[in-house]
């Protein structure tokens, strides 16, 4: 796992120059602490090419794979094709004897040096052969041209500033900060996404002039024109003639299959343990596969509806892995801050602090930790689910009874302070019921609803949003999956929106500032693309998700664990706000600087903190939402 950066620029007044690209590798030191690397070559004219635009390539290095030889950047035989890469292939041995058969010779055991002599064979289609997760750059000296890309889900991250004249990537936006004149706009429409999302879904950064790579994507320049189109679209449309038992025996293959390629390391090795369902599988299948005990971590806190130790504590036992638990109470104070700054862009998912917390603490021990991620989108596991399942089906009726449904029956339920919190989430419910899917499920998962932003923004705020629309970004998604019923077709969308923009990022983040480096067996493309076409009835029965994936491994499940209610890897926000947090909140969201932004009226903002202290709404993840975009202001912006 690593950090890389550079640049292509087709114009000399574009150049990066040495202490620049030194600062950008530098500022990725977390990323990769056990090396660094440079390659830089001259713009100037070829006999018969014209101008030859110049190129510059940094890196930093965590040593997993060929620890004493995988030295980047590397080139070819001939330095034509030099290649930085963050990530993992794990097919790389395979891909490796396909090449040597056809002639091309290896210097390192290194994954690198596959995708070197790959991309010679391939040219920018080389991604869609890697089974890993990446982000690559590639300069190709003959072609003029760099290319990109990025993983099939977004597991690492890649971003990039094309201007007249050059383009600049890196792992982290922080790096492209580096340059001199880099923009430290922030972009409105990006801001309305981070208030409805949680996080900046792609293309986007929170600044203007500053792009993702989508997942499943590669970028091309050359002669200063960018292309970027993907290379993976998975198959989404439904397999219906095949036997569960059919379905079940593949899984269990090809889940197999992805372990063993993802306990390839030359450092010590373990995993994330929740005690949850997709963790408890993923360390089950690692002890099958491994000759010693695994070490797996775990993490706790002191609020019981947070913690899930027990729970973990069973699986070790039963599993007879070696296992660390570590108790924490988190402080928010302190680890505000040190998110706010890796996280470079406003990211609002508070489960990046037990993510924080657990990686640190994981590192003492291993460098490379798998883990249970993605069990959830692929066999329809989240509790909302059953929400969209019920939605479907009051779709179907007849549109007198729909209107019956719709018109309030929740207004019928005692007013006790028990049942307000019930009452609230049917009123939202039944409210949404008369919008199309897409937007209803928009309006289920946001955290500042449509009317809430609108309450929120100032007018001059609202002014430069003419065209800002948040739900764009589901219904592009969605459009592959529309066809299916509407648990699985929100499913798959969440796979390739909420996944990667949120999990994947939090996890790699939050991983990468402690020099660790966490791999995903369910995100596997094979695991994907076969959870993809399965019939709904094979994931979801009676309202509850996950039956295949349980059925399949239930010599791997306690009983404790299958019947278990699904816990969040979370915090206890909503006690901070009325509590450690409830001061610096109000002292930071009502200063008088950030009143002075002009983004959000200051009674909305006062308004949302009385009513949390008060006991009457819980706005923990508004308030949080909004606490971090202003610290990320002070930090990145003034």
């Amino acid at each position: 796992m690593c950090g890389i950066t550079g640049a292509i620029w087709t114009e000399p007044d574009k150049a990066i120059d040495e202490p620049t690209l030194r600062r950008m590798v530098e500022v990725l030191r977390h990323r990769g602490p056990d090396d660094d690397g440079y390659y830089a070559s001259e713009y100037g004219l070829r006999p018969g090419y014209g101008p030859t635009p110049g190129a510059a390539l940094g890196f930093r290095r965590l040593s997993i794979i060929d620890v004493a030889c995988g030295h980047q950047p590397m080139s070819n035989e001939d330095g034509s094709v030099w290649v930085v890469f963050n990530g993992e292939i794990y097919n790389y041995r395979d891909l490796r004897r396909r090449l040597e058969g056809a002639g091309h010779r290896f210097r390192t055991r290194s994954d690198t040096e596959t995708i070197v002599h790959l991309y010679e064979d391939e040219g920018p289609e080389v991604f869609a052969h890697l089974n890993g997760m990446f982000a690559i750059a590639i300069w190709d000296a003959n072609q003029r041209q760099l290319v990109l890309g990025r993983d099939r889900l977004g597991q690492k991250p890649l971003v990039y500033r094309q201007e007249r004249g050059r383009l600049a990537f890196a792992s982290e936006l922080k790096s492209l900060l580096e340059i001199p004149d880099a923009p430290r706009e922030m972009d409105p429409q990006a801001l309305d996404e981070y208030l409805t999302y949680q996080y900046v879904p792609y293309p986007r950064t929170i600044l203007r002039g500053i792009a993702k790579v989508p997942p499943g994507h590669r970028a091309v320049y050359r002669d200063g024109e960018l292309s970027v189109r993907p290379y993976w679209q998975p198959d989404f449309n439904l397999e219906e003639d095949r036997p569960a038992d059919e379905y079940s025996s593949q899984l269990r293959e090809l889940l197999t299959s992805s372990v063993q390629m993802r306990l390839q390391s030359e450092v010590p090795l373990g995993a994330f343990l929740s005690g949850g369902i997709d963790s408890t599988i993923i360390v089950g299948l690692m002890q099958k596969l491994s000759s010693e005990p695994v070490r797996t971590f775990s993490i706790g806190f002191p609020v019981a509806e947070y913690d899930e130790t027990h729970y973990a504590r069973i699986v070790a036992e039963r599993l007879g892995t070696i296992h660390e638990e570590f108790r924490v109470e988190p402080d928010a104070l302190d680890v505000l801050p040190k998110l706010v700054w890796h996280y470079d862009e406003p990211f609002a998912d508070s489960s990046a602090i037990p993510t924080w917390y657990v990686s640190q603490l994981t590192r003492r021990h291993v460098t490379v930790a798998l883990t249970g991620d993605g069990g959830d989108e692929l066999f329809a596991g989240y509790p909302r689910y059953r929400a969209v399942w019920l939605a479907g089906a009051f779709d179907r009726l007849p549109a007198a009874a729909r209107r019956v449904l719709a018109g309030g029956y929740w207004q019928k339920l005692p007013a006790s302070p028990r049942q307000k919190s019930i009452r609230r989430r049917l009123k939202r419910f039944t409210e949404s019921l008369a919008m199309p899917p897409i937007r209803r499920y928009l309006e289920w998962v946001s955290i500042f609803g449509e009317a809430r932003r609108a309450d929120l923004y100032t007018e001059d705020f609202l002014a430069s949003l003419p065209d800002a629309d948040p739900l764009r970004f589901l219904q592009q998604a969605q459009q592959r999956s529309s066809q299916r019923d509407p648990v699985t077709s929100i499913s798959l969308t969440d796979l390739v929106t909420y996944l990667p923009c949120d999990l994947m990022t939090k996890v790699d983040i939050a991983s990468m500032a402690h020099g660790l480096e966490c791999r995903q067996p369910l995100l596997d493309y094979r695991v994907v693309e076969l959870a993809a076409r399965m019939p709904l009835g094979l994931k979801f029965r009676r309202g509850r998700g996950k039956r295949i994936f349980i059925d399949t491994f239930a010599d791997l499940l306690p009983q404790e664990v299958r019947h278990r209610p699904k816990m969040g890897f979370g915090v206890p926000l909503d006690h901070w706000f009325r509590g450690p947090l409830s001061g610096f909140a109000r002292e930071v969201l009502l200063d008088s600087h950030t009143v002075g932004r002009g983004l959000f009226r200051e009674e909305a903002v006062r308004g949302l903190l009385v009513d949390h202290v008060a006991g009457r709404f819980d706005h923990a993840y508004r308030l949080w939402s909004l606490l971090f975009l202003e610290l990320w202001q002070r930090r990145w912006l003034d």
